[in-house]
């Protein structure tokens, strides 16, 4: 059996996701060893490999939908008709978001609803799913508020192009967003961000830190030693000194504090001599100098 080299960031991602159905899979291809997945179920094969492309750990697939200004036109008569045909489970949704919305759905929003069963082919249950995440993901980021068709439409183009259509799918997406968002809070608290909401590139820059596996004492000692040198929190400054910690393996702040190895020049300017350097050439020169002219 040929040797399996894993880095270090891939097992990290791994332990964080805590799916083991996914760190299986993750594993046994990578060492090719696909007999052991043979009490494994398409749909439970296909629930860990979708984890897997939301932790970055297997290829994207090439997305299968094209965005909402391409899907059919569906007309007032489409609409009629899915909601007189009880065997589609469209009246059913339809009554269950507008429930959810607290609201009913006007003519487009109908048709919106529509696609992501015709278009998306997402099963109805999986979309009543859809819907509640998008309104509790809503409500957490201020109170009241409530997505709208075109939101909750966008996410269900994510679903569908990550082939999340199953209710095992979904949940296993959700719990990786739930971890994803708790590890957010707790580094917005860590870095004193209150009050507000994070911006797209704020949001990436804690993710990947989280991503890298490092342990919250060594993001606040990075934090500290950003404050330190720039006065406050410089996004790109931290991601630097964390970006070499964890080139270096350090992820606590006991390993940093023991084992980081800064460049050589750090800190030091042009022309500086510090006390204890060893003199350079040309202080020798100029001592020598000196002490020729007297």
């Amino acid at each position: 059996m040929s040797e399996v080299i894993l880095s270090s960031q891939s097992i990290r991602k791994l332990l964080a996701a805590g799916n083991g159905d996914s760190a299986l899979l993750y594993l046994c291809r990578a060492a090719e060893l696909s007999d052991v997945l043979t009490g494994f179920t398409e749909a439970r094969l296909e629930c860990a490999a979708a984890l897997l492309r939301q932790l970055g750990l297997e290829e994207s697939r090439s997305p299968r939908f094209q965005q909402a200004a391409e899907r059919p036109e569906y007309t007032e008569e489409d609409v009629r008709r899915q909601l007189d045909l009880p065997r589609t489970g469209f009246a059913p949704l339809v009554g269950e978001v507008q429930r959810c919305l607290g609201r009913a759905l006007s003519n487009e929003e109908l048709k919106i609803l529509l696609a992501m069963l015709d278009y998306l082919g997402l099963p109805g249950e999986v979309v009543n799913v859809l819907v509640h995440y998008c309104v509790e993901r809503s409500r957490s980021r201020g109170a009241g508020r409530m997505p709208s068709m075109r939101m909750i439409e966008k996410e269900a183009y994510r679903w569908a192009d990550g082939q999340i259509d199953t209710l095992e799918k979904a949940a296993a997406f959700m719990q990786n967003e739930t971890k994803k968002n708790t590890r957010l809070g707790e580094l917005c608290q860590l870095l004193g961000i209150t009050g507000r909401r994070l911006t797209p590139a704020e949001e990436r820059y804690l993710l990947s830190w989280a991503e890298m596996g490092f342990q919250n004492d060594a993001i606040s000692l990075a934090y500290e030693k950003t404050c330190e040198n720039t006065g406050g929190l410089t996004w790109k400054y931290m991601n630097s000194i964390l970006e070499r910690w964890n080139t270096q393996g350090l992820y606590t702040a006991d390993q940093v504090r023991t084992l980081d190895r800064k460049p050589a020049n750090a800190g030091r300017k042009a022309g500086y001599q510090r006390h204890g350097d060893a003199p350079s050439a040309a202080m020798l020169d100029a001592a020598k100098q000196m002490l020729e002219e007297e």
